[in-house]
């Protein structure tokens, strides 16, 4: 119990840490939305998607490798070293190329250039913090860890705010604000708070790199760039998954509702937000979890225990947004013309849920150095996500984006599962998952496409799986209350 005390304590930690950052995007919904109209929110969503894509090419799977290699290494600064300035020379390459090139990005995306321009320093800044940030999290530091991020947050809320609510008014009575202030400038004011704030962000990670050593091991780099390669693949194809819906939307749908569609579509999207943060926040505290616990004698019979605790908490998350999901969207999507989109929200927590779960089971590929298997299964949930989309998107737009993510995400479940019983069996209590998976989904429909907005049908129901829940998981929920 005390492995598993020490995982929550953790997971703790690294969620805050991890949701405040992603609940920039989540609290500025109702500011962009009450301000932007869909088209610009639309616009600013596809750019976020590019950004998806190139920062999973320019980690290019070295995040994963050094926690491997920092793990079994004897020489940890060579694996310190060694990754943090391959990172650095590939990131100030990209941002020369990226330059250079970059009145033909405008060409190839149907961005405007000083949009390009501002997204091509904000990902070199970020880049360069990944090494920093892996290294916090290996060497077990996690609220030093927790203080950055949340720094990030606050200096890009804060400037949000500042920029799009305040800045018009303030700039008629000060010259300092008036020689910043541009007339319709919204979008730029979104990427430059970004910008300030990934820079910041920068200098505070700044003295990682006085610590480390010059040296750079060429066979340990080799070792490393062939342990994250298949990182790299899985990571593109994820990406794909989370986010090239919006650029095949952009694409594929008439341009003269494209970004409009995109904005509500985005907005809606994310009411999913609860689900990814937890998923995301588990991620963050397994993952070290299952490295440094894999070669324990009972690792396998821990693994299972917390899918458990993961589908459970899962579930009631699943169920408790869907009961509330129109509540939620007059708390967070200010204009209702965005509300048009709504029908996608069941699915894409659905599809979230079970991108956590495949986390979860992805243990068996990750400690077994089968990290190829990863890759395999993510191009496979890509070639869905792709395909459904080209085939949904002219017949019924971004619904069929959605039903495009919940069968890609749900395939990557299934495939890891199954892979991960033939070289790593991990001793899961299929019955039980599946009952409590069942019962929740069972009662989203309900709630949702048969009572909607009813909270006397509604609230019952989340109650009734509580209990459910408390009813056989009584013993293992007063155990952890009291450690």
């Amino acid at each position: 119990m005390s492995t598993i005390k020490n995982l929550f304590k953790q997971t703790f930690v690294y969620g805050l840490a991890t949701v405040l950052p992603r609940m920039v995007s989540f609290l500025l919904v109702p500011l962009y939305t009450d301000i932007l109209p869909k088209e610009e929110y639309g616009e600013i969503s596809v750019i976020f998607a590019y950004f998806v894509l190139i920062n999973v090419i320019l980690a290019y799977g070295m995040e994963t490798a050094f926690f491997r290699f920092y793990n079994k290494s004897e020489n940890r600064n060579s694996v310190l070293s060694t990754s943090g300035w391959s990172l650095v020379i590939t990131s100030l390459l990209f941002t020369v190329v990226a330059y250079v090139t970059r009145d033909l990005i405008v060409e190839v995306t149907n961005i405007p250039l000083k949009y390009i321009e501002l997204a091509i320093w904000i990902l070199l800044l970020d880049a360069l913090v990944i090494i920093p940030f892996s290294w916090l999290r290996a060497a077990e530091k996690p609220m030093r860890y927790a203080i950055i991020k949340i720094f990030n947050v606050a200096v890009n809320l804060g400037l949000n705010v500042l920029f799009l609510v305040y800045l018009k008014d303030l700039a008629e009575e000060y010259s300092f604000f008036r020689s910043i202030y541009v007339e319709d400038f919204k979008i730029s004011y979104v990427f430059i708070s970004n910008l300030v704030a990934s820079g910041l962000t920068l200098l505070l990670m700044l003295p990682f790199y006085f610590k480390i050593s010059f040296t750079f091991d060429s066979v340990l780099w080799r070792k490393m760039l062939s342990y994250g390669f298949p990182i790299l693949i899985a990571g593109i194809a994820f990406s794909v998954n989370e986010v090239f819906d919006r650029i095949l939307l952009d694409r594929l749908l008439p341009q003269d509702i494209a970004r409009e569609q995109i904005g509500a579509y985005s907005a809606c999207y994310k009411l999913a937000m609860f689900m990814t943060l937890f998923a995301t926040a588990f991620r963050l505290g397994i993952e070290p979890f299952f490295f440094s616990h894999s070669s324990e004698e009972n690792a396998t019979t821990t693994y299972a225990r917390i899918t458990n605790y993961f589908v459970i908490l899962g579930s009631l998350i699943l169920l408790g947004v869907i009961v509330f999901a129109d509540l939620l969207k007059i708390l967070i999507i200010k204009d209702p013309a965005y509300w048009e989109a709504m029908e996608i929200v069941p699915l894409i927590l659905l599809a979230n849920f079970f991108l956590g779960i495949y986390h979860n089971l992805s243990v068996w590929y990750k400690v077994t150095d089968r990290t190829k298997f990863g890759g395999y299964i993510s191009l496979a949930g890509a070639a869905v996500t792709i395909a459904l989309n080209l085939y949904l998107i002219p017949k019924i737009g971004y619904t069929g984006s959605a039903i495009a993510t919940l069968a890609a995400y749900g395939l990557m479940m299934i495939l890891s599962y199954y892979y991960g019983r033939k070289y790593y069996k991990v001793p899961y209590d299929m019955t039980r998952i599946g009952a409590y998976l069942l019962v929740s989904i069972t009662f989203s429909i309900i709630s949702f496409y048969f009572f909607r907005g009813n909270y006397f049908v509604g609230i019952p129901l989340l109650l009734i799986f509580m209990g459910v829940i408390y009813y056989f998981e009584k013993d293992q929920i007063l155990r952890i209350i009291q450690s």
